[in-house]
């Protein structure tokens, strides 16, 4: 079941310890997805459709947004590197404008912004050891988590003492990705992702 599969998506793949390049090599030969942390890979399953369509939403507006300049929007696919965490991880949408990141076609190393899609599963990775490895990144400056269950979005932001401020939007409100110079209202990112659910089994009216 759909929720048997967001229980395991936390779980070690392997106990076997790798180091970033062997972790690079192998990966490139899997058919599915594993983020690494400090030696360990950890699988990655399908997530809920709205999951999807709010990484969609924001991703394709944001890219929509940014034609024309350095920068570059990445969605689900594509590593980002926390060397100083020893960590690759697989955002739900990432935004890079670091020239360095054209170098090197497996992972970007610099992101200015960073899109967590929170699940039941992963909401308290997200928050937790997945943003302090994040926060590690000296290029990061807003680190953001889409909460569908309750229609908000919570975005951090780095200030000029190098502190985290966490900024809340509800319904109604626009986010402003300072980072990137732009407003995007909260119900583009949340659009078509009420979910209806239908008992297994059961017809459709």
């Amino acid at each position: 079941t759909l929720e048997t599969q967001e229980a395991i998506m936390a779980l070690p793949q392997q106990k076997q310890v790798f180091d970033a390049t062997a972790y690079l090599a192998w990966e490139a030969e899997q058919p599915d997805r594993n983020e690494f942390m400090a030696g360990e890979v950890f699988a990655m399953v399908g997530v809920r459709q709205a999951h999807n369509v709010a990484t969609l939403n924001l991703a394709s507006h944001l890219r929509s947004e940014l034609k024309g300049s350095p920068c570059r929007v990445f969605i689900e696919s594509v590593k980002t590197r926390i060397e100083a965490a020893d960590c690759f991880f697989y955002p739900d949408v990432v935004v890079t404008c670091d020239a360095r990141d054209r170098a090197t076609p497996e992972y970007i190393s610099h992101p200015l912004l960073v899109v967590e899609v929170l699940s039941d599963s992963t909401a308290a990775f997200d928050r937790g050891n997945k943003f302090a490895a994040y926060r590690k990144l000296e290029s990061l400056q807003e680190y953001v988590l889409v909460d569908l269950a309750a229609r908000r979005i919570e975005l951090f932001r780095r200030n000029a003492e190098g502190h985290w401020v966490l900024y809340e939007y509800n319904a109604g409100d626009t986010i402003e990705f300072a980072s990137l110079s732009l407003r995007v209202p909260v119900a583009l990112v949340l659009e078509d992702t009420e979910e209806e659910t239908e008992k297994p089994g059961s017809d459709p009216v």
